[in-house]
Formats: structure tokens, C-alpha cells, sequence
């Protein structure tokens, strides 16, 4: 009899298809309520630190440079108060294999296909982790498979998406290109099935704990240059992943009071699966359209219960805009001497404004960089945005219209971060955590303070103004 591969039929099947392309019972975790045991899952279906740190060091990964940028710290202590604008470093994760910390993600993930018996990997990702997947898999005797969305209905595909492609193919990936919407997914499950390759997702416990090395480098290598802990640790978020993994690593090395700070280019309006709006941005991550629902909804990823959990773990989020990465991707190059992407320069931009209020002796470290290519120079986003009639001029970047223009600031103090309501992001999780219960358990709102990194009092004030009650 031949298998249905209409998509009604394909997505009824997730469940099955997941489990067999990951090899987790996700089940088995579930509690009776709204969550499920989060560390648990961790220690069981993961790898020790050290277990972790041997898997990447025989792929050249990791240990990566701590640089410390003197020239940009000190042009942000000329727009500081008095006795202001702390140190910036930067972690330069292009460094790894593949270019970007992605590769401690994949290191991990493509080990754990090959100990399992996959003959091959599959991840479905537009961005740095596809590289990463292949990089390892072609290191590992491997198949592998990208699933990227790549084009508007129009085949008008991004600049460095394509970049992306070509990279993967260079490591020796095929690479399957899809239009935005719900095919991505749908390409992804139906070729998990046929393969019967493994998952290499962003999202599994093996992903996630890859990024733990980083966290912990930072802290070792930290304390070995300046006798103490970074005050605070600045990550460019989307998915939820490099925050969680890196805080999560911190942690391990016993740097509990470093501030973490997450980092997204704000496109607030525009929708990441929207085919009008696709070609609308120049940033394909590390902004507001992946940053915000999956810090509010995070098993929204491609597995049943995501590992990246980043409002466990942030205690600030702040947001920059399109045109102020582009000028610190700029002066990244023309003052220390450093041509890196675009991801990274989105948490370095928004450090650069974190810093001016901080004192002198403090530290604050952009914990990635990634390498940058023809489809990620800032001269290829700039072009395609003009061909997709964005206006790019000189102004005050706040009145930036998204989708529209690009305003570059014309002076740099205006280059400026942007607050984002941390317990308006608390509310939309708990909301979404209990949009299918009318009652929640005592165990519930425990998770629920887990979860949103706050206190008894906030979540059970909420759940009352939601008209949950509690058993």
C-alpha cells in the first residue's frame, strides 16, 4: 500500500516521524499538567560538559579567541556620562569550522546521528546552522540534507540565504530550497520519512548543550585574563538557542551574577512567514519575528518540546534596528580590523549602547561573531533592499519604518538600544502555556516561575486575570 504524502497526511504523522528522526521518547518527560522536566530531559538525553568539550575538540572546534575591542569601547565612553561605558569584548566564534557557534550545535548533533547508526543527517534552517550541519557531516562520512526557505512566491530568493546555500553545497550538502509558508515544514517532515535520516535540529537537548562549551569558555577565559567573571554577556537571540545554551554554560562554570542580556534587530510588524513581507527585511535571524514568539511559545520549534528556553535565563532584552548593525558592522572592520557578519554585530551594536551605562570597570562580552561572505556583505543586503524598494538614507534610526526604509544614524549617538517589557514577554508564555487548561496545579505555576524566570506572586496574579483556576 502506498503511503499518503498529501499534507494532511504528512503532518498527522509528526509525532512518529519526530520520534524516529531524533530517537527521544518526548513522552516520557511530559508531566500531567502544562510542563514537562526540562532538566531531566537535559541530563539524560545530553552529553556531560566534558563529554561535550571532547566531541568538539576532534572537530577543531571551540576555544575560540576572547578579543577585547579597545578602539570601540573607547568611542562609546565619548557618548558616556562621566565615568562610564564598560569594556566590550567579543567571543570570535567564525573562528570554528563552518564559521559561527553554530558549529558547537552541530558538532554535537551530527556526533550523536553517527553513535545512533543515521546514515545521514537532515535541518531545516535558512541560516548558519545549515553550514554547520554539513561542515560536521562531511567530517563524519554523513549524508545531509538542508531544507532552507529561501524564496517569496515570486522566486525572488535573500542575498544571504543564497550565500548560505552555496556554503552548504560547498561541504558537500544537497540542498533543498523551498518558498516561505508552511512548505518548509512539510519538505522537512516528508524527507525525514523517506530518508530515515536523523534530526539535526536547533532545538534538541544534543543542539542546545553544544552551546554550553561557549558559555563556559567565556567564564574560564575571563577569569584567566581578568581574575573575575564578565559583569555581563550580550547574545543576539532568535530562536532561543545561543541564549539558553550560553547561559546555561555560565552557569556550569559558576558565573551565576553575569547579567545575560539578549539582542534582536527590530522588525516588529513585519511576519516571518508572510510572502509579501519576506523580501521586506534584510535580516533572515536574530530579529524580532523569530526573538519574540519563540521566547513566548518556545515548543513552537520542530520537536515536541524545545530545549531552547530562553526567559528562564534572560534578564534584560534589548532591541536595535536594521541600519544601526549595518554601521557597527562598519566600524567593526574600520576600527578593529575585524570583517564579520551580520548576527553577531546585531548583539555588538546593541553593546556598544549597553555599555555607556555602565561604569568604567565593568565588562560586557558579545559572546559570537560569524563569518561574512558575498550574500552577507552589507553592500548585498543594501542593493537587494533598494531593489525590493526600501529607502535607505542618513537619520535617526527610531523612526525607522520596518519594511519600508533603512535610516542609518547620521551621528552615532543615536545609536541607541531599545528596552524591551520583560514581563509583558512573562505574560504572553504563561498565556500561552495555559491557552488549552482551565486549571492549573500547585506543580504548574512552579513551572511556570521556572519558566519565565520571576515569582510565585506574577504567576498567580496572571493566571487570576486569565480566569485560570488553580486545584
Amino acid at each position: 500500500m502506498n503511503k499518503d504524502f498529501s499534507y494532511e497526511a504528512v503532518m498527522n504523522r509528526k509525532p512518529q516521524i519526530m520520534k524516529d528522526s531524533v530517537g527521544i521518547d518526548y513522552a516520557t518527560f511530559e508531566s500531567e499538567g502544562v510542563g514537562f522536566d526540562y532538566e531531566r530531559m537535559m541530563r539524560e538525553t545530553g552529553y556531560t560538559l566534558s563529554e561535550m568539550q571532547e566531541i568538539q575538540g576532534q572537530s577543531g572546534v571551540g576555544n575560540t579567541p576572547l578579543l577585547e575591542m579597545k578602539n570601540l569601547t573607547k568611542l562609546a565612553r565619548k557618548f558616556a556620562p562621566t565615568g562610564k561605558g564598560a569594556r566590550i569584548f567579543i567571543k570570535d566564534e567564525a573562528s570554528n569550522p563552518s564559521g559561527s557557534f553554530k558549529a558547537r550545535r552541530a558538532a554535537n548533533a551530527v556526533y550523536h546521528a553517527k553513535k545512533l547508526g543515521y546514515k545521514g543527517v537532515i535541518a531545516a534552517t535558512s541560516g548558519n546552522y545549515g553550514a554547520a550541519v554539513a561542515s560536521q557531516a562531511s567530517m563524519h562520512g554523513l549524508k545531509c540534507i538542508i531544507v532552507q526557505e529561501c524564496y517569496d512566491s515570486n522566486y525572488v530568493g535573500q542575498p544571504e540565504i543564497i550565500e548560505k546555500a552555496r556554503k552548504c553545497e560547498a561541504y558537500g550538502a544537497e540542498v533543498v530550497q523551498t518558498s516561505v509558508g508552511p512548505e518548509l515544514f512539510y519538505v522537512f517532515l516528508k524527507m525525514l520519512e523517506e530518508t530515515g535520516y536523523f534530526n539535526a535540529s536547533l532545538y534538541t537537548p544534543f543542539g542546545i548543550a553544544g552551546v554550553e562549551t561557549l558559555g563556559y569558555e567565556i567564564s574560564m577565559q575571563f577569569r584567566e585574563r581578568e581574575g573575575r567573571d564578565p559583569d555581563a554577556v550580550i547574545c543576539t537571540n532568535a530562536g532561543g538557542g545561543n541564549l539558553t545554551g550560553t547561559a546555561r554554560g555560565l552557569i556550569k562554570a559558576g558565573a551565576e551574577n553575569t547579567k545575560i542580556i539578549a539582542a534582536s534587530v527590530d522588525l516588529t510588524g513585519l511576519h516571518m512567514a508572510s510572502d509579501e513581507q519576506f523580501n521586506r527585511k534584510s535580516f533572515t535571524t536574530g530579529h524580532t519575528g523569530f526573538g519574540m514568539p519563540f521566547a513566548t511559545n518556545p515548543d513552537r520549534s520542530d520537536v515536541p518540546r524545545s530545549a531552547a528556553r530562553p526567559l528562564r535565563y534572560m534578564d534584560r532584552y534589548v532591541l536595535v534596528n536594521q541600519g544601526e548593525v549595518f554601521l557597527m558592522t562598519e566600524l567593526l572592520a574600520q576600527m578593529e580590523g575585524l570583517e564579520r557578519g551580520p548576527a553577531g554585530n546585531t548583539a555588538l551594536a546593541a553593546a556598544f549602547s549597553v555599555a555607556q551605562e555602565m561604569d568604567e570597570d565593568q565588562t560586557i562580552v558579545v559572546q559570537e561573531t560569524e563569518y561574512t561572505g558575498a550574500g552577507k556583505h552589507i553592500n548585498a543586503q543594501l542593493t537587494f533592499a533598494r531593489e525590493n524598494g526600501i529607502k535607505i538614507f542618513f537619520g535617526d534610526p527610531k523612526q525607522e519604518e520596518k519594511g519600508k526604509n533603512i535610516i542609518l544614524p547620521e551621528k552615532l549617538s543615536l545609536l541607541k538600544a531599545q528596552e524591551v517589557d520583560m514581563d509583558k514577554l512573562r505574560r504572553s508564555l504563561i498565556k500561552n502555556a495555559v491557552s488549552n487548561t482551565e486549571f492549573v496545579t500547585q506543580e504548574d505555576i512552579d513551572y511556570l516561575v521556572t519558566e519565565t524566570n520571576s515569582n510565585h506572586q506574577f504567576v498567580e496574579k496572571h493566571l487570576e486575570d486569565l480566569g485560570i483556576k488553580v486545584k
